[in-house]
This record gives structure tokens, sequence and C-alpha cells, in this order.
């Protein structure tokens, strides 16, 4: 077993979940099964792995922008953390309904977030009164929550990378309604086919989520 093989097997990405849970797509993809829980092939991730890693590099030299999507609890996390570090823009609470088919709705909802955020800081809410200057400051945490990964992003992106794409279908009906590319890192339950570059892989595991991840964002540095 060579290194990226065992530290893939360190971090957990070859479970997947028990086998009555199985999508029929997966079953290329599937070593075996053992306590009742399917293996994925580990040789499998790595070739398909290595395929995005190597389109992620020729998006770097472009200087192009992944968003980068998770919004389960294992994920969210990693996936903040992956985005921060390629200050690229993420969304890990839920995804809102039109943030690719109805963009200029939603940029009016981040101008208003940096409205307040800016009015806030400038103390020019002051001049309310306390109750209303509550129900600001609530509607202002409510916009962070939804849309402050998305401050920056001003145009539809490269490239959508998500985790778990059946909890994500939303997500990923967008993307395909606006043609935007997905890469997905998925395990056993999904449809194979729900992305454009799969890794097959245990998507309900910090530690997997967070391999796959730093290998994503090793590759898009060019290291």
């Amino acid at each position: 077993m060579d290194t990226n093989l065992d530290e893939m097997f360190k971090a957990g990405v070859h479970f997947g979940y028990s086998r009555s849970s199985r999508h029929p797509s997966m079953k290329p993809v599937i070593y075996g099964t053992k306590n009742r829980v399917e293996i994925i092939n580990l040789e499998k991730t790595e070739e398909y792995l290595n395929k995005v890693k190597e389109l992620l590099k020729g998006l770097s030299l472009g200087g192009k922008t992944i968003l980068f999507v998770g919004t389960k609890s294992e994920a969210r996390d990693a996936v903040k953390n992956a985005a921060d570090m390629l200050n690229m823009p993420y969304v890990i609470e839920r995804w809102v309904g039109g943030i690719f088919t109805n963009f200029s709705e939603i940029k009016k909802r981040i101008a208003r977030m940096k409205d307040l955020i800016d009015k806030k800081a400038k103390g020019e809410l002051d001049v309310y009164t306390k109750k209303e200057r509550l129900i600001l400051q609530w509607e202002q945490e409510r916009l962070e929550k939804l849309f402050g990964g998305l401050a920056d992003m001003t145009e539809k992106p490269a490239i959508m990378f998500v985790v778990d794409p059946k909890k994500e279908k939303i997500a990923v009906a967008e993307a395909r309604k606006m043609g935007v590319p997905v890469i997905a890192l998925m395990n056993t339950d999904c449809e194979f086919k729900d992305a454009d570059y799969p890794i097959p892989g245990n998507d309900a595991s910090m530690t997997s989520i967070k391999y796959i991840l730093d290998q994503l964002v090793s590759a898009y540095r060019n290291k």
C-alpha cells in the first residue's frame, strides 16, 4: 500500500454505508463488505481524486473561483477552513434557493448584510431604540449565518465542490441548471452521475472530509 492509500485508510476514507443503502451506480467503486459496512476501493478513490487535483491545478493558473459547500455538521469546519485557506466563497449552514438561479436577489441580501455591519461599526444604529437595535442585530446575524461565506462572491464560480451531493441536492440541481460543474465527495448511498467529477469516499467523517479537502487545497496551491 503506497503512501496516499495508507493516508486515506488512516483517515477512514474507505468506510461506506450499509449494503442496504447502496446506490446501484456506486457498485464499481466498492471493494467489498465488512461487518455489514461497505468498503470503498481506495484505488478507485485515488484515481478520481487525482483527476480532480489536476483539474484544480489548471483552475488555479487561471485564478478561477471554487464555491465550497458542506452543510452537514461533520463537514462545516473543514469546508470553511479549506475555503478560507484559498480565500474562496462557501456555504456551510443552509443552501438558500436561488444562490445560482437568482443571484441578483441574493446580492441584494448580501448588500443588506454589509450595510448593517457597516452602520453598526460606525455607530449609526445608536439612533434607534433598544428594541429596534435588537431586531436589526437579529437580522444581521441571520444574514451573516446564511450569506457570510458569500460576501465576496461577485459572479458565478467556475466550479463547485460539495460534500455529499445527496444532502446538497438543491445546490447540485442549481449548479446543473446554470452550467457550473460539480466536484463531489460522495459515499455509497449517492448517485455517481450527480457529479461531473465524483470522488468516492466517506462523506460522513470529519477526518475523511478533512483529508480530501486538504488534498484539494494543496492541488489548487500547486503544492
